[in-house]
């Protein structure tokens, strides 16, 4: 991944950096410890630049709905799920989007009755941006479900149906279902295991509002920390981070603090996003959002803010082009970027604001994309239109709403089948998922490329993508942390 020296026969690994790489006398380097690739294939390791991980982590071990086709189908999953739950415990599951659902219907809390009884059952959506939830649910918050930045959605008889989006969700999680430290911890402990294995060496984590820095540390203090983190802080907690000096890059060699998360609007599932035709759902202004950068600024926090809608995109561009001269040189970024009005597109660049975007969305929002956004497509999920502006582009999955996998995302990105336009070429879905994660993390200095000096981050493929017809015939054999190996070390069997 770098230019100067695109491809080397060997490299040279000297503890936890690169030493060197070496043409085709690698059989004169001396080394105790020497490994045969025998034909594969050697790349920086993957970044994931937006994963919510402990969500992530604890999602493997609840309920999931992704893919139900029917209503029906969603609850027959709910109904085997709820035989297992242990009295008086919550059944959590994730995953469904009613959008996918034939007949079209929406949930109701009637219908999850039917299949929990007593036991509370809260379902987040697959954007998770909207909650589900059943009678026994809904009795514990005692009324109590309106927050301002969110809906209770009602029948006609004003009746909550057991469906909340956006704040309301999110309060009503955090008050009644919030996992424990311990939880998160056990689960992530797995998830890193999951996510090694599949190239992962740094992450840009999406869940500091439940409190990761701790389950990173915890992971870290018992050896079980594999990856590199760059953490988030809650836009609303600038304050706190201000008043001990918590600026961004604060930490060690794995954990650091990072930015600041806020959010603009919703999602395409749950019919929030914020569209220039006025729909969807305003959670921060911006006159609100140039407060919290400017807060940021003065902090030392670069602010990352969720903006799907085209109206949302567009008053977040405002908001960093108003505030530039407090931010300049902090890399801020918008996640997502969904859906770009035209002349939108190229601010990205022109501001030096990053696109923090999710290859693998476009294929699973194809279908959505076109009943709820018809006529717009043109414009959604414009990956090859901001990187032909010069827009830094840094992806992530989104996990849970889509799997860690940074290799599907490639792939993703690369064989576009819906608005191909759109699609980006090999070296450029590479450089946005190793060399620009990197660099948005202040990091392009010691990681996202294998020259010397560099740490020694890798991973090993069983081939050579660019020689393959398939990206999906190529797969990950090894991943290797600072010199370590963290997922299946050699020697390896054919």
């Amino acid at each position: 991944m770098d230019s100067a020296l695109p491809v080397a026969r060997a490299l040279a690994i000297a503890g936890e950096r690169i030493a060197g790489a070496v043409g085709t006398h690698e059989t004169a380097l001396a080394s105790p410890d020497r490994v045969d690739l025998g034909g594969r294939c050697v790349l920086p390791g993957f970044s994931d630049s937006h994963v919510h991980f402990p969500t992530w982590s604890l999602a493997q071990r609840q309920v999931r709905l992704d893919g139900a086709a029917t209503l029906d189908e969603a609850l027959e999953r709910v109904a085997a799920a709820a035989r297992d739950v242990r009295p008086g415990a919550w059944l959590r599951g994730t995953g469904w989007r009613s959008g996918d659902w034939s007949p079209p219907t929406e949930p109701t809390k009637e219908a999850l009755d039917r299949v929990t009884g007593d036991t509370p059952a809260a379902l987040m959506a697959r954007d998770y941006h909207s909650l589900w939830l059943n009678s026994a649910a809904l009795a514990r918050a005692n009324g109590d479900l309106e927050v301002a930045g969110g809906v209770v959605v009602r029948d006609e008889r004003g009746e909550p149906t057991g469906v909340l989006r956006e704040e309301c969700a999110w309060h009503f999680r955090d008050a009644h279902v919030r996992p424990t430290e311990d939880e998160m911890v056990e689960a992530s402990r797995e998830g890193v295991r999951i996510a090694v294995s599949r190239g992962v060496t740094s992450v840009h984590d999406k869940d500091g509002w439940l409190g990761a820095l701790g389950v990173w540390q915890r992971l870290r203090d018992e050896g079980a920390l594999h990856l590199r983190v760059w953490q988030s802080i809650p836009a609303d907690q600038v304050e706190h981070a201000a008043a001990l000096q918590l600026r961004s890059g604060f930490g060690d060699d794995l954990i650091r603090v990072g930015y600041l998360k806020a959010f603009m609007d919703g999602t395409l599932g749950s019919q929030t996003a914020r569209l220039l035709d006025g729909s969807g759902v305003q959670i921060t202004s911006r006159e609100e959002l140039v407060e919290i950068i400017r807060a940021g600024a003065a902090a030392g926090l670069p602010v990352a803010v969720h903006a799907i809608g085209d109206l949302a995109n567009r008053e977040a561009l405002d908001a960093f082009e108003q505030t530039r001269d407090d931010w300049r040189g902090l890399r801020p970024r918008i996640e997502h970027a969904q859906l770009l009005a035209h002349e939108d597109i190229p601010r990205f660049a022109a501001l030096g604001v990053a696109a923090s975007v999710q290859f693998s969305h476009a294929p699973s929002d194809a279908e959505i994309a076109e009943r709820l956004w018809a006529g717009m497509t043109d414009r959604a999920y414009a990956y090859r239109s901001l990187w032909d502006t010069g827009a830094l582009l840094a992806n992530g999955s989104d996990a849970p709403i889509e799997e860690l996998d940074p290799w599907a995302g490639v792939v993703a990105a690369v064989s576009r089948a819906w608005h191909p336009e759109q699609a980006l070429a090999l070296d450029e879905a590479l450089q946005a998922t190793i060399v620009n994660p990197a660099w948005l993390a202040r990091d392009e200095h010691r990681r996202g490329k294998l020259v010397p000096g560099y740490l020694a981050d890798l991973v090993v493929l069983d081939r050579d993508p660019y020689e393959v017809d398939d990206l999906t015939d190529v797969h990950v054999v090894a991943t290797m942390l600072g010199g370590r190996w963290t997922h299946n070390p050699p020697p390896w069997t054919d």
